[in-house]
């Protein structure tokens, strides 16, 4: 049948297999039920295997929701030999969803990997179009591998069409996927459309129908069969297409009615399957000719070893029309089927069960482990709160719903944990128990969103958790609570709660835990004794990325941003080949901010860029705001200030509602970083001195230390030397307490400003600054203003250049143009740098370079960056004349 009035999206649709447009990866349409989605998909494939292109397809079923990977198993039977070829670590992750292999837990990231690869591999060899329908119904972890693959194939021959119901949530929704939205068809076009299907109804029906299918494709087509001049009164459309499908079943002969049941709850779509089910059924063999009835009502299309139905609601429709004893002795029916299979039919136990049933929660409950072996976290979940519905016993039963709310918080399913708490809590809970559900959602965005009093109360639980013998689960606790420290102030009192349950743990000091807690929460008090312990673990970096992750976060804390750099870039390494993108952002996030820091601009813009781009790809706001912040800092150290501001008001809309410290910090940084190197110096110092108010949502008790150098420099031109002197002081005080290295080379500059004299300047510039070289050319750029200012100009000349040639390096280049202003006003011309190479590269294009730069291939990039090697070929083809170089072994000089 021809389509009616969809020309324009089928022009779209056509062009788009014909060759998709730059950086357009794919559509996902959207529409209600009926609306013909499916059928401009069928003419889409139609065109697409005209033009050559290889289709391969998957389709969501609401009953395979529950089995975790089932959809992605569709689209890869096909081309799953290609998994053999595969990188071993993509290999096994694939192999175990697929249910090819045993093996170790599977990361989602590394199975998303697997599946890019795979595909990419496929279209080299013909262009492939994925077909997705609807996606509303499909397992997660299917919809969360596709929007992987999504985002990730601009530049690969492959395009996705995706369908979804509306308003239906679906992580392709934001994978970057052009938009169809399909309305229902004008009034003329359906007036068309009935026509052709029904020529011969009357008048009066054919104004119902209009009426009723209000321009619906699939009512149009459906009603003409159901509605006469007599019909029931009018019903919401989905409920009478429902009703009309339902009453074409309750019209077929017995032993299609019966054999159609049972295909319309299995969820395979097997015919043997269905056939052997209803063979049961009914005491007698059914042949496949024993559907051709359902497949002349059209409720079924009949193919060689399936069954599908011609519309989800004809499947639904179904089951509702018969009476609750026919639905479960098919359900158990199809359990002895898929006795084989012992997830499916610990589902079908389920859904035949009249009350509680202890083996069935079992069965259930071992269905969510294996679902969680296989990497099916949201299948695990789904298993356990069903296991949970069936439970005899109370304590199993709210046994069942925290695991599954942990499971729920593990995969970010914020609203499904917080609904399994609540439920849990509904019920007598042992201590044990409480204590779970007390804790458990503080997972989320590092509880950032609440209530301060809830620090102290985590404590509390940490040490009772402790006190019945439980030290590794208070440990967690108490982590949970101390990451509360970096993104809120929970105030003096609650920090000393929380570090006296610290010393209270039976664990030893130089854990690493340990050791990042009392870093987070008494940065200053225990300065000393975290900076020793992290000194002595620094060289034990690489052994556990993990550790190394929030080792670096800790050092971060107590002012060693050049421990935190360390740290940082050991943990990213191994977070990436674990395929942890869910910690791989804040490794970098801590990695980049430590490296502007530092004046490593070079290494922070790839890490800032790819923490922001996972931070928001795997939901972490707050991350991905720091990230961004850390963009917008760099931005201004460029002089790139149009950017900067941009970028700073990105991060500040996903910080301030929370009130998210670090990242309101870095926004002011930034904001005052610019301000600066355009000459507003009021501006600067009114950003930068709300860092040090404690009453400022700006305000991070760690993260100041890391500012005084820059306050001082702006306070003096803004002529605040006053004010200026005053928050001075109290940083004086507070460096009594602690040896903060970033406060103490901060103090020494401010020192040195202030009052400046020959011997604090060569005081400052004599201290350990190893590792900090944009603290080392600012002392030189003030030495040599202050030089100059008191008519030394020869003197102030080696400053300034070193100075100028610090900052050139560094690429911070508003510090660079005030060194040659003031080298000019010595009496020394100086040469107009040009733009570095790595400047004109976007950072996911230096990310590349980089590492082709350190001699890896196509492949081990792609691996490192998630992304396909054929991908990274065709970025470095790009990259090539950007840099003025023809191959790889040129990259080393240029980027070194």
């Amino acid at each position: 049948m021809p389509l009616f009035g969809r020309e324009a999206e089928l022009k779209d649709l056509t062009e788009l297999v014909d060759g998709p447009a730059a950086g357009c990866c794919g559509v996902l349409i959207e529409g209600e039920p009926g609306v013909g989605k499916s059928a401009l998909v069928a003419e889409a494939v139609a065109a697409a295997r005209l033009g050559g292109l290889r289709v391969l397809r998957a389709t969501g079923v609401e009953a395979e929701r529950k089995f975790a990977y089932a959809a992605l198993h569709q689209l890869l039977h096909p081309v799953r030999a290609g998994a053999d070829l595969l990188p071993a670590p993509q290999r096994s992750a694939l192999w175990a969803v697929l249910g090819l292999a045993e093996g170790a837990e599977p990361n989602a990231y590394l199975v998303g990997l697997a599946a890019l690869t795979l595909l990419s591999e496929e279209a080299a060899a013909k262009p492939l179009l994925i077909v997705a329908e609807d996606i509303h119904w499909m397992d997660r972890e299917s919809a969360d591998v596709l929007a992987f693959v999504a985002r990730r194939i601009e530049t690969e021959p492959i395009v996705l069409i995706a369908t979804v119901r509306d308003g239906e949530p679906s992580p392709l929704r934001d994978a970057g996927l052009s938009s169809m939205d399909l309305d229902r068809l004008p009034e003329e076009v359906a007036a068309e459309l009935l026509d052709s299907v029904a020529p011969g109804i009357t008048s009066p029906v054919r104004s119902r129908i209009l009426a009723e299918a209000g321009g619906n494709p699939l009512a149009l087509t459906e009603l003409p069969s159901a509605v006469t001049d007599t019909s029931d009164p009018v019903l919401p459309l989905t409920e009478r297409l429902e009703r009309t499908f339902g009453a074409r079943f309750t019209a077929l002969p017995e032993p299609a009615r019966t054999t159609l049941l049972v295909a319309a709850l299995n969820e395979t779509g097997s015919l043997t399957d269905t056939l052997a089910a209803a063979s049961t059924l009914l005491g007698e063999d059914v042949e496949p000719s024993g559907l051709e009835a359902a497949a002349e009502a059209r409720l079924i299309d009949l193919e060689a070893r399936t069954v599908s139905f011609r519309h989800p609601l004809m499947r639904s429709a179904i089951p509702a029309s018969v009476p609750a004893e026919e639905r479960r002795r098919a359900h158990l029916s199809l359990a002895e089927i898929f006795r084989g299979q012992p997830d499916r039919a610990a589902w079908h136990w389920a859904a035949a069960a009249t009350g509680a049933d202890e083996n069935v929660a079992r069965e259930l409950e071992n269905a969510a482990g294996r679902a969680r072996h296989r990497g099916g976290v949201t299948a695990a979940v789904a298993a356990l709160e069903q296991a949970a519905s069936l439970s005899l016993d109370p304590e199993r039963r709210a046994d069942r719903l925290l695991r599954a709310a942990e499971l729920a918080v593990e995969s970010g399913g914020r609203e499904t944990a917080e609904r399994l708490v609540r439920d849990a809590r509904a019920r007598e809970l042992t201590s044990r128990q409480r204590a779970t559900a007390s804790w458990l959602l503080s997972g989320f965005e590092d509880g950032a969103r609440e209530d301060l009093s809830r620090i102290a109360e985590l404590a509390r639980l940490a040490e009772s958790i402790a006190e019945d013998g439980y030290p590794d689960p208070a440990m967690r606790v108490l982590w949970g609570a101390a990451m509360r420290c970096f993104w809120a102030e929970p105030g003096a009192d609650t920090r000393r709660t929380l570090l006296a349950v610290a010393d209270r743990l039976p664990v030893e000091n130089s854990d690493p835990r340990l050791v990042a807690v009392a870093a987070y929460v008494a940065p200053f008090d225990r300065a000393e004794a975290v900076l020793g312990e992290l000194r002595g673990l620094a060289a034990a970096t690489g052994a556990d990325p993990e550790v190394d992750r929030f080792l670096g976060s800790a050092s971060l804390q107590v002012g060693a941003v050049d421990l935190a750099a360390r740290f940082s870039a050991a943990a990213a390494p191994g977070l990436r080949a674990q395929g942890r993108l869910g910690l791989l952002p804040r490794a970098l996030a801590v990695q980049a901010w430590s490296r502007v820091r530092l004046g490593d601009l070079a290494g922070a813009v790839p890490a800032a860029a790819e923490a922001a781009k996972f931070a928001k790809e795997t939901g972490q706001p707050f991350m991905y705001g720091l990230a961004t912040a850390v963009q917008a800092e760099i931005a201004a150290l460029r002089g790139e200030h149009k950017q900067a501001k941009t970028l700073a008001d990105e991060a500040e809309r996903t910080a301030l509602a929370a009130g998210a410290r670090p990242v309101l910090a870095t926004v002011r940084l930034a904001r005052g970083i610019a301000a600066s190197s355009e000459g507003r110096f009021d501006d600067a110092f009114a950003d930068l001195r709300r860092l040090f108010d404690p009453a400022d949502p700006a305000f991070q008790l760690a993260l100041r230390v890391y500012f005084v150098a820059e306050l001082t420099e702006v306070a003096v031109r803004a002529g605040q030397v006053e004010a200026l002197r005053e928050i001075v002081a109290e940083m004086e005080r507070l460096a009594v307490t602690t040896p903060a290295p970033a406060l103490h080379i901060g103090l020494r500059y401010a020192r040195a400003v202030l009052d400046p004299s020959d011997e604090l300047f060569e005081t400052a510039l004599g201290a350990e600054l190893d590792g900090w070289p944009a603290e080392r050319g600012r002392l030189h750029l003030a030495y040599g203003e202050w030089l100059r200012r008191q008519r030394r100009a020869v003197d102030s000349r080696a400053h300034l250049r070193t100075a100028r040639e610090t900052f050139d390096a560094l690429g911070m280049t508003a510090w660079a143009e005030r060194a040659r202003r003031e080298l000019r006003s010595a009496g020394e011309s100086s040469p107009n740098r040009g733009p570095d190479a790595r400047e004109k590269l976007t950072p996911h294009e230096l990310s590349i370079v980089q590492l082709a730069a350190e001699g890896l291939t196509n492949r081990e990039i792609g691996q490192r960056l998630y992304l396909s090697h054929r991908t990274v070929g065709t970025h470095l083809h790009r990259i090539f004349p950007k840099l003025g170089v023809s191959s790889r072994a040129e990259l080393k000089g240029v980027v070194s």
